[in-house]
């Protein structure tokens, strides 16, 4: 078996805890709560629970030093910390201990970062100081020169992320002065013959361990249409872990607050009515809920509008929760709720109603015609449908910032102008009765 690899989760209270996910050698990973239940096959029954190392009530999220001794895991019956994506490769580096690779390190951070950055210092593997002072409110912490051969060679920031996900890059101090880095290395401009100079010394550099690359397995942008595997990555990672921070309902969406003394579980409950009211819900309606997520509108739906619903989601966690929701709110013959996908939908006018929320950012703006087509035929002649949903001003474009939601939060995700979606509900027969942002 290889080390286990942690990585820092803080809980709602002044506590923080540590995941654990067993990575073995032929690089596949064994799931948390099994890990903790028997460790080495030995049939050796689950320790008991460890208590929480208290952190001060001044320690702040980017202060990762406070941080640094080892925690303990939670209980094996935490389902909350059960499955984290993306998985981490174990922090046992090959630390290279030629002086040359750090010279030639040093070198290279003196070319490509200018003298003004005060706040940030870059320590080796060696711990030494390769750039800026010793007391700097930010260190980066570079494990192996193998993210800044990536950095010169490939010419993405999006290298030194996947180095700083695998372990091989940390992060001392004041995350958030980090940034500042972001502009002068895309602006870089050099002449040619440094340029020619930088590529010779990334060259010369090792590049990283064979059993020990930062795993690039989340394609960007590359599917035609979402799917299992890429709903999974983001919903399937446990349902006690929404748990911790979504209210009770579970809803999974921007809330409705009235008032900047609301609570999120009032906020959500009054966001639910909204789009019910919206809905023109009447007793005897059938509804269609799209991406139903944990059932939270289903069931809301049901118990307060007295219509039947139909709820359909990808995610495996999501139906398992949600179909024992209904169960226990006893409205079995009143909310189904299927492992489905909308474009497996063949049911021409059986819905009096139709809702998605927050689901279709997963769609792309290329499959707007079929997803829309397919909405259009599940609704009943004048039926309605409401489709809530993240959008841009921007629409969706390239750069280190959407690679980085689509490779470790959203597979896939594109965020598109609410022009855009105005225009595909247009060409798929509906008539735009109604647009509003909740943003205020």
């Amino acid at each position: 078996m290889g080390r286990a690899n942690r990585q820092l989760f803080f809980s709602p209270g002044n506590s923080a805890h540590c995941v654990v996910r067993s990575i073995h050698r032929d690089g596949k990973t064994k799931r948390f709560d099994k890990f903790l239940n028997d460790p080495c096959n030995s049939g050796t029954p689950t320790p008991s629970p460890l208590q929480a190392i208290p952190i001060k009530r001044n320690a702040k999220l980017s202060n990762l030093s406070t941080l640094k001794r080892l925690l303990p895991v939670p209980p094996a019956g935490s389902e909350a910390m059960a499955y984290l994506h993306p998985p981490l490769i174990p922090p046992h580096y090959s630390k290279p201990d030629s002086r040359d690779h750090a010279r030639i390190v040093e070198e290279i951070l003196s070319t490509i970062l200018p003298n003004t950055l005060e706040d940030l210092a870059v320590r080796l593997w060696n711990d030494r100081l390769a750039l800026g002072r010793s007391d700097a409110p930010c260190t980066l912490l570079l494990r192996h020169p193998a993210p800044l051969r990536e950095l010169i060679l490939f010419r993405s920031l999006f290298r030194l992320v996947d180095a700083y996900l695998a372990g091989f890059i940390e992060v001392e101090g004041d995350f958030e002065r980090l940034f500042q880095l972001q502009k002068p290395l895309e602006s870089l401009s050099l002449p040619w013959r440094d340029k020619a100079r930088l590529l010779r010394l990334a060259l010369s550099l090792p590049g990283y361990p064979k059993d020990q690359v930062p795993q690039r397995w989340c394609r960007t942008g590359e599917r035609d249409e979402n799917c299992r595997e890429t709903i999974a990555h983001h919903y399937d990672v446990s349902n006690g872990f929404y748990r911790l921070w979504l209210d009770p309902e579970m809803v999974y969406s921007c809330a409705y607050f009235a008032s900047e003394e609301q609570n999120l579980a009032a906020a959500q409950r009054d966001k639910l009515e909204y789009i019910c009211r919206k809905l023109r819900l009447e007793p005897g309606h059938r509804l269609l809920d799209i991406g139903c997520g944990w059932g939270g509108l289903a069931i809301w739906a049901a118990r307060h509008h007295g219509v039947e619903v139909h709820g359909i989601t990808l995610s495996e966690q999501q139906h398992e929760w949600a179909r024992r929701r209904v169960r226990e709110e006893g409205l079995e013959g009143k909310v189904r709720i299927e492992l489905k996908d909308y474009r497996d939908l063949d049911a021409e006018g059986a819905y009096d109603r139709v809702v998605s929320v927050g689901m279709f950012e997963h769609i792309g703006t290329a499959n707007f015609p079929r997803y829309f087509d397919t909405v259009k035929h599940s609704l009943k002649p004048g039926g309605l449908f409401l489709n809530h949903g993240i959008t841009s001003a921007d629409g969706w474009r390239k750069s280190a910032g959407t690679r980085f939601i689509n490779t470790y939060i959203f597979p896939d995700g594109e965020l598109a102008r609410i022009s855009d979606v105005i225009d595909a509900m247009e060409k798929a027969g509906f008539e735009i009765l109604d647009t509003e942002n909740l943003r205020r």
